[in-house]
């Protein structure tokens, strides 16, 4: 059982877990995931790692509520205990290059942020895209503006915080002024191919951090196989990170939606039974 040390609300629907965990802390990278299960019925989950401290034993991950499980998470509290966590798991975050740009969306600034403070202890020049719908979405901006960046542009589809639109216009200035040598994105599938399409019209390497319909994350169960460069790869065990202009979006999004009316009658059926017991 893994004890959560630490519950932290960021929105109506974005919540944070400090656990317990020493041995995963110690062998944690940017850019890996856990598999997640919150009790002995529930299923496994993939969560990316937003943190770590090896000499205090913990690991951190945030998550969105937009189904049984995430909403079953929402409700524990600091104490409770998660049945399984494993991890870490995929590869590290690597990117070649002295100046890179790190570009996230929604909740994957809750990957963008670790990848970013990593390479900033590497000592390269990192200038920060943080993209959401709206000024009440976006997560960690204390945290990536205390880091030692060269630039931090923040964009919102509403224009309730930094400027109005999207990612892709301050990445596309910086592109036009040779300022970065590769580029990291993450969140949601829109954002992510619009970054790759924006990155390749500069000949600018762009990776990105993919998030398919997971299962048990080594790679036997063949549910999180996505298309990239016409060939098919395993995001558990391949990536998470690709080369984003190789990566088929028209397929990940079509895979990530695979499951949507099963998903929304078990979140119908858990408010009911939630309902019944408080009766």
């Amino acid at each position: 059982m893994y004890k959560i040390l630490k519950k932290t609300q960021f929105s109506e629907k974005v919540f944070e877990f400090r656990v317990e965990a020493p041995q995963m802390a110690k062998k944690a990278h940017a850019g890996q995931f856990l598999m997640v299960r919150a009790n002995e019925q529930g299923e496994r989950v993939p969560f990316t790692l937003a943190g770590w401290n090896a000499e205090e034993g913990w690991i951190e991950f945030i998550f969105m509520v937009i189904g049984k499980t995430t909403e079953m998470l929402s409700r524990y509290n600091e104490g409770d205990e998660l049945q399984d966590v494993t991890g870490p798991l995929g590869n590290p975050t690597e990117l070649e290059g002295d100046r890179v740009v790190v570009l996230g969306g929604g909740v994957g600034l809750a990957i963008a942020y670790p990848v970013a403070r990593t390479f900033c202890e590497q000592g390269k020049k990192v200038s920060v895209i943080m993209g959401a719908r709206t000024k009440d979405l976006l997560i960690l901006t204390d945290q990536f503006k205390a880091l030692p960046l060269e630039g931090l542009y923040i964009t919102t589809d509403d224009g309730s915080e930094g400027e109005k639109g999207v990612v892709t216009a301050p990445l596309e200035r910086l592109c036009q002024e040779g300022a970065v040598d590769a580029a990291f994105c993450v969140g949601p599938v829109p954002m992510m191919k619009f970054s790759a399409l924006t990155a390749e019209k500069y000949n600018l390497p762009i990776v990105a951090s993919l998030n398919p319909i997971m299962v048990d994350g080594t790679g036997m169960c063949g549910c999180c196989r996505v298309e990239v460069g016409g060939k098919t790869k395993f995001a558990c065990v391949d990536g998470p990170d690709f080369d984003a202009t190789q990566v088929d979006w028209n397929d990940l999004r079509a895979r990530q939606g695979s499951y949507r009316t099963e998903e929304g009658q078990a979140m119908e059926a858990y408010k009911e039974e939630s309902c019944a017991c408080h009766r």
